[in-house]
């Protein structure tokens, strides 16, 4: 079984600058790879496009003449760039995805890619790693990749002024026993993350003093960015240009950012954690429409802040490695009008409405009721 781990490492300055210069160099084969299939595409038609393989002869024999600081990067790094550009303009053409954009440097979604060439490549010790092209790097958390374990390839990416690496380990399969336990239905929500059948609820994260002061912060932080900009125009600059100060404090925000990302992310590997423990026979999530949801202006914030599809994915790869069965039930089913006890539809109701009350005398949290019908319901996909 392949499992991918991402830990920070601490590269040296001669380390950092490597890095950095592939991944720029990435990210300027990657926009022009879309470039120059966005005109083919708009000149000829969507029967044509080059290939990925083609695309790197052009840039072996043509592209690296006029610009020699290409070859700075590996050749491997190089070519997976293309190949992922390849592979997200394909989609667009099938219809399987929008059209692909073209990367930009302050967002830094881009990774270089190292596959392992040589024996000693990806060689990995208790407190460091050797990485192709790029020698042995330190490691920030030490002990946590596996030693003895064989890594197959591995990518570096650099955000918020630190650097990140992710490797594919080969690990030996799970060999666990049929899960035994209680079957959980899981509602997810604004109020609470997520209320469970079994009675638990697991409250919302976003609602505590930390990220609230965090968040706080972040928003004081991006009116300053703001100034910045205006003050670079009312001098007399038709266009607010990069500098120096602005570069620090755009590292200021990405970080904000991050931090409250990694306690959203551990909040929600904790609890799925928990929930593995449990062994449950299956679990069962409802379809959530995050797109419709996102629209309502009043909460699309905070429904952003909530996760709900990283949790679903999360959720799931982790209970397959556990054998455990993961239900989605449809999304037009009334779990949330649906009464547990009786099945009386509710038609009448209303978000307001946070207790559930029903003829039969039922009278019950709305959320934990909607967990309940999750929990018995009937019809669903396996995700």
């Amino acid at each position: 079984m392949l499992r991918a781990y991402k830990t920070e490492i601490l590269p040296t300055k001669r380390q950092g600058l490597k890095i950095r210069q592939t991944l720029g160099t990435c990210r300027y084969l990657y926009n022009l790879y879309l470039a120059s299939n966005f005109e083919v595409y708009e000149t000829l038609g969507s029967g044509f496009f080059v290939t990925a393989f083609t695309f790197d002869k052009y840039v072996n024999h043509v592209v690296k003449k006029e610009l020699t600081w290409i070859d700075d990067c590996g050749a491997k790094a190089r070519k997976q760039a293309l190949c992922n550009a390849e592979r997200a303009f394909k989609n667009y053409m099938q219809g399987k995805a929008n059209r692909p954009r073209f990367k930009k440097k302050r967002q830094q979604k881009v990774k270089a890619y190292f596959p392992k060439n040589a024996k000693g490549d990806w060689t990995i010790w208790r407190h460091k790693v050797q990485v192709p092209t790029i020698g042995i790097v330190k490691l920030k958390e030490k002990g946590y990749l596996p030693t003895k374990a064989k890594v197959n390839s591995g990518t570096i990416s650099y955000k918020a002024g630190r650097y990140y690496m992710s490797v594919l380990v080969e690990v030996p399969d799970k060999q666990s026993e049929q899960p035994h336990g209680e079957e959980i239905g899981i509602d997810l929500g604004v109020k609470e993350l997520a209320i469970m059948s079994n009675g638990e609820v697991k409250p919302n994260i976003n609602k505590t003093s930390r990220v609230k002061k965090l968040d706080k912060k972040l928003r004081r932080e991006q009116r300053r960015l703001s100034r910045k900009y205006e003050s670079k125009k009312k001098r007399g600059e038709k266009t607010a240009t990069y500098s120096a100060n602005i570069e620090k404090q755009v590292v200021k925000i990405q970080r904000l950012y991050q931090t409250l990302t990694n306690i959203r992310v551990d909040y929600e590997n904790k609890i799925i954690s928990e929930i593995m423990k449990r062994e449950p026979r299956f679990i069962v999530l409802e379809d959530l429409n995050v797109r419709g949801m996102m629209k309502n202006r009043h909460l699309s914030r905070t429904i952003a802040a909530q996760r709900f599809s990283y949790f679903r994915l999360k959720l799931t790869i982790k209970a397959k490695q556990y054998g455990i069965e993961v239900r989605i039930a449809d999304r037009f089913y009334p779990s949330s009008k649906k009464c547990s006890r009786c099945g009386r539809i509710k038609s009448d109701l209303k978000l307001k409405d946070r207790i559930y009350q029903c003829e039969c005398g039922l009278e019950l949290d709305r959320d934990m009721n909607a967990a309940i019908n999750l929990r018995n319901a009937s019809e669903y996909e396996i995700a």
